[in-house]
């Protein structure tokens, strides 16, 4: 086919052949051959083109990504830090033709390997070529992290605390500030994913408003993954991204520090089924469950310290009065039993370990009905459960240390 064919479709492809019939003839500068111009049926560029819309370039970062091809671009974290600057790779993936634009964050705790390795695998099989709509990965957002094997960032701050940042504050809010600005606000959706966080494992998990109807929509995109509703804290990087209109999850799955080829796996499938479900591949992974939604969770703490052992599993369901694990204290041999205070599944917990008092080993959810979710959207109640399960006033986040939070 004339490369000037365009992509017409099958029942216009007679209209595209003639308009684009070569033809001999004479101008007033002389004799000619070629096509004529495009009749508008004919042309991709005209709003009267019949056949499927081709993509047009995508812009970021400076650079220009053509239809069909991918391209590794950098953005620079920081600047000033010992002399240099540090790049953390962002690959875009942008399709030939149209269709959204989906960010998917990783690495923002640098310990949170799994989810590193999610978003490399999806973002390094996608084909252009056969794409719709365009795909910005970034495997690791907190290089300074990464390096160090750990969850902050040099100076102790955790940078999901600190979205959508300030261009003039500390070392977190200047990085926030960059990924947000430069990234998050050129992106029509965000999956930001985690890992539970001080030996603690999360049974893989999207996490969303779900009193929002457009993030809702998102969160029930993932195939047999449960559902959490959760409205985030103020400064966190779904939170924010929300905040400025663009609909944001997070996918929380497996513990921190180490690679977990089952969570790894269904993570990898999880965003596979989104990119169909957005219409972007045409590729739909098989699931043989139906996602569980948890309206409610609830932590369940130790009131003693000493060595856990757990008695359950992600993923189990228990009743109420039911033992979870007990507390053993080694030094007055005392035993102290974790019991759960309704019926309900796990959705994470705490490795063996040892624990102090108030340590948050078991996150309980509770498959309650949608309809106080619907209360609580329309009187504007600030009292949901937050990132972690908790409601307001409920005390201290299990997966946070307690720090001062900078106002910048």
């Amino acid at each position: 086919m004339a490369p000037w064919l365009g992509f017409a479709g099958a029942g216009s492809l007679a209209l595209a052949l003639i308009a684009v019939v070569p033809t001999v003839g004479t101008q007033e500068s002389g004799p000619f051959v070629g096509p004529p111009a495009l009749l508008p049926a004919g042309n991709p560029d005209s709003s009267e083109f019949i056949g499927p819309k081709l993509a047009g370039n995508f812009e970021l970062l400076g650079a220009t990504v053509a239809p069909g091809t991918t391209q590794r671009l950098t953005w620079n974290a920081s600047t000033g830090l010992v002399g240099s600057e540090l790049g953390a790779p962002v690959l875009v993936a942008h399709g030939a033709r149209p269709g959204p634009v989906l960010c998917l964050i990783a690495g923002v705790h640098g310990d949170e390997l799994n989810s590193v390795e999610i978003v490399r695998r999806v973002s390094n099989a996608v084909d252009p070529a056969d794409f719709g709509g365009t795909l910005v990965s970034i495997p690791v957002v907190n290089l300074f992290g990464y390096l160090r094997n750990s969850r902050y960032l040099p100076d102790r701050r955790d940078l999901n605390r600190y979205f959508p940042g300030s261009a003039h504050g500390s070392i977190a809010s200047r990085i926030a500030y960059s990924l947000f600005n430069e990234v998050i606000r050129h992106c029509g959706s965000v999956v930001d994913l985690h890992t539970g966080s001080f030996d603690r494992r999360n049974l893989p998990q999207v996490r969303a408003d779900l009193s929002r109807p457009d993030v809702a929509i998102l969160a029930r995109g993932f195939g047999a993954t449960a559902v959490l509703h959760s409205r985030g804290s103020r400064g966190m990087l779904r939170y924010a991204a929300i905040e400025a209109g663009i609909p944001a999850v997070t996918l929380e799955v497996g513990g921190p520090a180490e690679l977990e080829p089952d969570e790894i796996e269904h993570g990898e499938q999880a965003l596979n089924t989104l990119l169909h479900e957005l219409g972007m591949t045409r590729h739909l992974p098989s699931w043989n469950e139906t996602p569980p939604v948890f309206y409610e969770s609830s932590w369940i703490r130790s009131d003693a310290g000493g060595l856990l052992l757990s008695h359950v599993k992600l993923g189990e369901h228990v009743s109420k009065g039911q033992v979870l694990g007990e507390v053993i204290d080694p030094i007055s041999n005392n035993e102290r039993k974790l019991v759960s205070p309704s019926d309900g599944t796990i959705i994470g917990l705490a490795r063996n370990q040892v624990v102090l008092p108030g340590f948050a080993v078991f996150h309980l959810g509770g498959e309650t009905s949608e309809q106080n979710i619907v209360r609580e959207a329309r009187r504007g109640d600030p009292g949901v459960i937050d990132e972690d399960g908790l409601r307001a006033g409920e005390g201290g986040d299990p997966d946070e240390e307690s720090e001062e939070m900078e106002l910048d």
